[in-house]
């Protein structure tokens, strides 16, 4: 077995009890004093995530910011300790049978590996929300550094370190794995003293941890993000009278990031007519306008690039526009992307399923239906999302066949707006049905992506 997995899972689970038991106060100055580490790293982090992974540094500077600011939020959750649910049935002697007290809450699993993703060095990775929502209810963390910005997750994990420390925590509260083999990851999946897993990533790196996880003597749960294709859905009424709104906004949120948003815009859908081919008229010169971008690694630049191709050359979809090409000239040049705008029909994206796949970048189809009628033949079509949106005018679609459609098939749900940005809170989701996550039960952004990481313990006694 992988030596460095050995030592990390063994760590884990010799720091457990001692961690797990103790005091929620104590688990919030943990993640505190995370927060403070990173700050402390100034410019220093800052340049190293952009040389690493090629975002600006406004991006990284504000993808800090929500990394300390939900570092922050879970201390908070720690400190309260709301989240274990207690609950006590009352015992009642004078019952036949007696009925006994029975007090029940919810617990930490166990040791838990953290698989970071590529898009967010900083919110999804090291420090980001699995590992915070972990540590904050008493799981001892192993991270799979993504081996796309090593610097950065190095820098990320000595400030953890010294955080434990600072708590006078045991040496196995963390740990970072820098073998950026897939190897390593399926070692960590299967050691047996790994209780939980969760991953962001693509669907066939997170098939095959899942699996993994499944197929262990004893299997865990191990909850994966796996990307989305996010349909957007647009009423004629509503685009008459919104129609340079939506065509800035959508190609804003087709390419904001170089695309590299698991929520990006991939689909979207339109009623044939005068509106919907003034739009296409529009949304074609913005992206004929958009500059080539920067993405994360020039393996994903080529996966785009490969996607691209594949999807020009399909019989009955055309290329509507195309952004500024990949220049070579850049430093970045193994890396650049440009914009592509697909457009299609609604009776060949249903029967090619592989309009339906992710395109892991700035491109997105339009698919032009007859009336509709087809937008719910179309939406029952698709697999499992992260999200769906919908512009149309108030309480038009309120217990529509399309609104109940897609609540079969999304984990949230974009009233007139755009699924580009996740809000960090109580109420949110950012979960699926498969092939979205491999549990639709859970989220992996807000106060509730804990319940990934706990299980219900009861206590019972007799009545006296």
């Amino acid at each position: 077995m992988n030596e460095e997995v050995n030592l990390a899972a063994n760590a884990a689970a010799a720091a457990f009890r001692q961690y797990a038991t103790s005091p929620g106060s104590k688990r919030a100055q943990f993640l505190r004093e995370i927060a403070d580490g990173i700050e402390q790293l100034g410019d220093t982090l800052i340049e190293c995530v952009n040389r690493e992974t090629a975002l600006p540094a406004v991006r990284v500077a504000n993808e800090r910011a929500r990394t300390c600011m939900q570092l922050r939020l879970f201390a908070g959750i720690a400190e309260q300790g709301a989240w274990t649910g207690e609950r006590n049935d009352l015992a009642d002697a004078g019952r036949n049978p007696p009925k006994p007290n029975v007090r029940s809450c919810l617990r930490p699993l166990g040791p838990a590996v953290i698989f970071a993703a590529s898009n967010f060095p900083l919110a999804f990775s090291v420090a980001g929300g699995d590992t915070a929502a972990a540590l904050a209810v008493g799981c001892p963390v192993i991270v799979k550094a993504h081996p796309a910005h090593p610097e950065t997750s190095a820098l990320i994990g000595k400030v953890i370190g010294e955080a434990a420390a600072k708590c006078g925590l045991p040496n196995g509260v963390f740990s970072l794995l820098t073998d950026g083999t897939h190897e390593t990851g399926l070692a960590i999946v299967q050691h047996p003293l790994i209780k939980v897993g969760a991953f962001t990533g693509s669907q066939r790196g997170g098939l095959a941890l899942w699996r993994a996880a499944q197929q262990r003597d004893e299997p865990i749960p191990f909850f994966a993000e796996m990307g989305s294709i996010n349909p957007l859905f647009i009423f004629p009424e509503t685009l008459a009278r919104n129609a340079e709104l939506i065509a800035t906004g959508l190609h804003a949120s087709m390419t904001l990031g170089v695309g590299q948003f698991c929520t990006q815009p991939g689909v979207i859908f339109l009623v044939e007519d005068d509106a919907s081919r003034a739009l296409l008229d529009r949304l074609a010169a913005l992206v004929s306008a958009t500059p080539a971008g920067d993405m994360l690694s020039a393996s994903i630049c080529e996966s785009y690039a490969s996607a691209i191709e594949e999807r020009g050359k399909m019989q009955g979809v055309r290329i509507l526009a195309s952004g500024e090409s990949a220049s070579h000239n850049s430093g970045n040049a193994g890396r650049r992307a440009g914009a592509v705008l697909f457009v299609t029909d609604a009776s060949t994206f249903i029967s090619h399923s592989g309009l339906a796949q992710e395109v892991f970048g700035p491109s997105s189809l339009l698919v032009l239906c007859r009336s509709t009628a087809d937008y719910v033949r179309c939406a029952e079509s698709l697999q499992g999302q992260l999200t769906a949106t919908i512009w149309a005018e108030d309480g038009m679609c309120d217990n529509s066949d399309l609104l109940w459609a897609l609540e079969q098939k999304a984990g949230r749900i974009v009233f007139n707006g755009f699924p580009t940005g996740v809000e960090v809170g109580s109420a949110m989701m950012h979960g699926g049905p498969f092939p979205a996550t491999t549990d639709s039960r859970f989220t992996s952004v807000g106060t509730r992506s804990i319940y990934r990481f706990v299980r219900p313990v009861a206590w019972q006694r007799p009545a006296a």
